[in-house]
């Protein structure tokens, strides 16, 4: 039950750095310095919670966010910002999955492959739902979406935590998100395929 639970933890710290990096790392680093659900010491992912490494972090969640707030949008269309969001996000999501199993002495590595892919699913959907969102909102909605987006990756690394069982269900919704978008967009493009 206990890897159960921590398989849980990791999918939701993955997911959560898939919606935003920042802010679920700097918690779970905080965290896991505390031993308060998560403890990195004594394995190779201690440097989660180094203060190196949560310093570097709350930089990259200060930088991107002024770049941000200038633009008067989240990155989440193409462009380097969001290509370089997006990465760390997936990068930082396996190995807070790998970080988890390897704090109960389970190997690493499927955290990392799984990480991966829990990141990338609700990355994904964040950018198509958040996408289409985001055309219909004026500048100062916009703006504002930033802030709803750490939110909710903050609440998503706080459930992971607290009920990990509950990332399940954040991934499930993220799944759905992403299937309906995409369904949504494909029948728009045979629409205007229909039309010529």
């Amino acid at each position: 039950m206990a890897t159960f639970l921590v398989i849980c933890q990791g999918i939701g710290l993955a997911a959560a750095c898939g919606v935003r990096p920042f802010l679920p790392v700097l918690l779970a680093g905080g965290l896991a310095r505390g031993a308060l659900g998560l403890d990195f010491d004594r394995t190779d992912y201690s440097f989660l919670e180094s203060p190196i490494f949560l310093l570097a972090a709350a930089a990259g969640l200060v930088v991107v966010t002024v770049i941000e707030r200038r633009r008067g949008a989240p990155a989440l269309g193409p462009g380097a910002l969001a290509a370089a969001v997006g990465g760390v996000g997936i990068g930082m999501g396996a190995l807070e999955f790998g970080g988890s199993l390897a704090d109960v002495g389970e190997p690493a590595w499927p955290g990392l492959v799984g990480g991966l892919a829990c990141a990338a699913l609700t990355q994904a959907a964040v950018r198509n739902f958040f996408g289409r969102v985001v055309a219909r909102l004026d500048r100062e909605a916009r703006a504002a979406l930033v802030i709803y987006l750490e939110g909710l990756a903050l609440a998503f690394a706080a459930v992971a935590v607290v009920l990990p069982p509950l990332s399940l269900v954040v991934v499930a919704v993220a799944l759905v998100l992403l299937v309906r978008g995409r369904h949504r967009d494909q029948r728009k493009y045979a629409g205007l395929r229909v039309l010529r």
